[in-house]
C-alpha cells in the first residue's frame, strides 16, 4: 500500500539516536539539558494537554515531579533537536479512582496530577490516539509499549533474579547471572479476507454491542505472515484462505504488539466459527460496510477509528488497498 505508514502510530520519521542510548557523554548531556523534555504515563494512559488541539503534554526533565527519577526516564530520541525522554509515575496514588470504569473497553476516566498544569490529564490512548500528531502518536505508542515491557519483566528469565533497567529504558540486565534482556514485541496479523465483494468480519464476546473488525491472531514460532493469515481464519472461522498479500504494518501498545495487515481471499463461503476465539463472524457486503462507515447500520459499528482494521477496511472501501 502506498498510503501504509499514514496508519496511526505508523511512525513519523523520530530520530531514535540510539547511538547515545546508556551511559554515554551525550546521555549525561540530554538529562542535564534544561531544555530536554519529557512526556508521562500513569499507569498506561499518557499525559494529555487539552485544549484547541489534542497533544501529548512535554514536561521539562528538570521539573520537580521528577525529583529523583533520573534513573526510570527512558530515552525515546530527538524531536527537532530536542532531547525526548518518558516517565512513569504509576506510583502516584490519586482519589476517588473510578476502578471499574477504568476496566471498561474504552476507559472514560482522566486524572489530574496535583503537581502539573491544570490543562493536563492523564487519558486513555486509545480513546484519544487519532487526536494527536504523527509524532506525538509515535512516542506514545513507543514509550508505552517499553513501559509495558518493563512492568511484566522485572525479573531475569535465565535465573529468576530481579533485574534492572539500562541503557536509557532499552535494556535489562540482571546483577546475577549478567543476563541481558530486550523489549519484546509480538506479530499479529490481522487480515482482510475477501470473496467477491464481500469481506469477513468477526466479534469478540468482550466488545460493545454491534462492534465488529477484521480476524487477527498471533504468529507462531517457525511460521511466517501468509500460514499465520490461512491458520488463524480457518481456526476461527472455518474458511480457507489461498492468496495472502501483505498490506501494512501498525506498532499496538496495548501492551506490546505489531499488527501486520495482509489481504487473502477466500477460497469457500460456509462459516463455522470456534466459539472458544470468537463470539460471531460474518460476510459483509462493501455495500452494508459504506453504511456502517456512514453510522447507518443499525446492526453494526464500524471498527474503531485509529485501529489499522479501521485503515484497511477504509482502504478498501476505495479501492486504494495498492
Amino acid at each position: 500500500m502506498k498510503l501504509a505508514e499514514t496508519v496511526t502510530f505508523g511512525g513519523s520519521g523520530l530520530d531514535r539516536a540510539a547511538q547515545f542510548r546508556g551511559d554515554t557523554p551525550e546521555m549525561a548531556a540530554y538529562l542535564s539539558d534544561p531544555t530536554s523534555e519529557a512526556i508521562v504515563f500513569w499507569r498506561g494512559k499518557p499525559l494529555i494537554r487539552r485544549g484547541d488541539w489534542d497533544a501529548l503534554a512535554r514536561i521539562p526533565m528538570g521539573d520537580a515531579v521528577f525529583e529523583g527519577r533520573a534513573k526510570e526516564a527512558i530515552f525515546l530520541g530527538i524531536d527537532e533537536g530536542q532531547a525526548v525522554f518518558a516517565h512513569d509515575l504509576s506510583d502516584w496514588s490519586p482519589e476517588g479512582v473510578d476502578e471499574t470504569a477504568m476496566n471498561t473497553f474504552l476507559d472514560p476516566t482522566e486524572q489530574q496530577h496535583p503537581d502539573l498544569p491544570e490543562t493536563d490529564v492523564f487519558a486513555e490512548l486509545r480513546s484519544n490516539m487519532t487526536r494527536l500528531t504523527a509524532r506525538d502518536a509515535e512516542l506514545a505508542a513507543s514509550a508505552r509499549a517499553v513501559f509495558s515491557w518493563h512492568s511484566s519483566h522485572r525479573y531475569c528469565s535465565k535465573c529468576g533474579a530481579e533485574s534492572q533497567m539500562s541503557v536509557s529504558g532499552w535494556q535489562r540486565d540482571c546483577g546475577t547471572c549478567d543476563g541481558k534482556h530486550f523489549p519484546r514485541t509480538d506479530p499479529v496479523v490481522i487480515m482482510l479476507i475477501t470473496r467477491g465483494n464481500s469481506v469477513l468480519m468477526g466479534r469478540s464476546p468482550y466488545w460493545p454491542e454491534g462492534m465488529y473488525s477484521l480476524l487477527a491472531g498471533f504468529v507462531e514460532p517457525g511460521e511466517t505472515l501468509e500460514a499465520a493469515v490461512r491458520r488463524e481464519v480457518f481456526e476461527e472461522a472455518g474458511i480457507k484462505v489461498g492468496q495472502v498479500d501483505y498490506l501494512a504494518s501498525q506498532p499496538w501498545p496495548f501492551p506490546n504488539s505489531l499488527m501486520f495487515g495482509c489481504h487473502g481471499e477466500a477460497l469457500n463461503d460456509e462459516i463455522t466459527i470456534d466459539p472458544v476465539e470468537i463470539e460471531d463472524a460474518i460476510w459483509v457486503s462493501r455495500e452494508e460496510m459504506m453504511l456502517t462507515f456512514a453510522g447507518e447500520n443499525p446492526k453494526m459499528l464500524p471498527a474503531r477509528k485509529g485501529a489499522i482494521a479501521h485503515f484497511i477496511l477504509e482502504h478498501w472501501l476505495s479501492d486504494r488497498l495498492e
